[in-house]
């Protein structure tokens, strides 16, 4: 694990305050005149949460547009390390605390994960936890099982790196299963309840595979079978 530096958190502190400045002028603006009563408190300290949230996606993106992560190793004091420090601060101190609550249904969830740089397909949903969203892409019908875990890091010692996890279409990723760094799912596949799948792995379509770690449980079926 790699020390965050000061400078790395007064550049994420300003990118906040930022976002919360914007957050709370505009609950003034637009719920400051209206007569809400006993519930006035309530309401604008609400409001400003969510605005607090949605401009910090916002501010989050800009970063990370100005300053994109890229997939690969991050050298120690490159400029790859700060920026993942400064992004990494937005997912401990906001993101991950919402995601990791369960406190929005799934198909908010969906919207979320959109936000925070997922690619996801039509139809796709996780009900698990999806880390460094920005390394993730699902293809459309598929569903990421209760508790399961896509983790696209490499927190290894003092090693840092990202390699993306790219999962096809129609694919069932069971409950509780953990899939690691720079592992490719086809389209199909059915990854089994529990399972971890290891880092580098390549599943090819209509496959089934389980256990710790995952091996194929049955090859893809063939032409043949699929027209029966």
């Amino acid at each position: 694990m790699r020390k965050i530096t000061g400078t790395q958190i007064l550049a994420f502190l300003a990118l906040l305050a930022v976002a919360a400045a914007a957050a709370l002028a505009t609950t003034q603006w637009l719920l400051g005149r209206l007569p809400l009563g006993d519930f006035r408190g309530v309401v604008m300290s609400v409001a400003a949460v969510v605005l607090l949230y949605c401009y910090a996606v916002a501010v989050y993106r800009l970063f990370l547009r100005a300053f994109p992560l890229l997939p690969g190793e991050i050298a120690p004091g490159s400029r790859q390390e700060s920026v993942y420090h400064v992004y990494i601060l937005f997912f401990l101190m906001l993101f991950y605390p919402v995601i990791r609550s369960g406190i929005l249904p799934t198909p908010l969830g969906r919207t979320f994960y959109l936000a925070l740089g997922a690619r996801l397909g039509s139809n796709t949903y996780s009900q698990g936890i999806i880390h460094d969203p920005p390394f993730v892409e699902i293809g459309a019908d598929s569903v990421v099982g209760q508790s399961a875990l896509l983790v696209p890091h490499v927190i290894e010692g003092s090693r840092l790196a990202h390699f993306p996890i790219r999962i096809g279409n129609r694919v069932t990723i069971g409950a509780n299963t953990v899939v690691l760094s720079d592992v490719e799912i086809g389209d199909d596949a059915v990854v089994a309840c529990g399972s971890v799948v290891p880092k580098g792995t390549r599943i090819a379509s209509g496959e089934t595979w389980g256990g710790v770690p995952a091996k194929c449980l049955r090859k893809g079926r063939t032409d043949v079978e699929r027209a029966a």
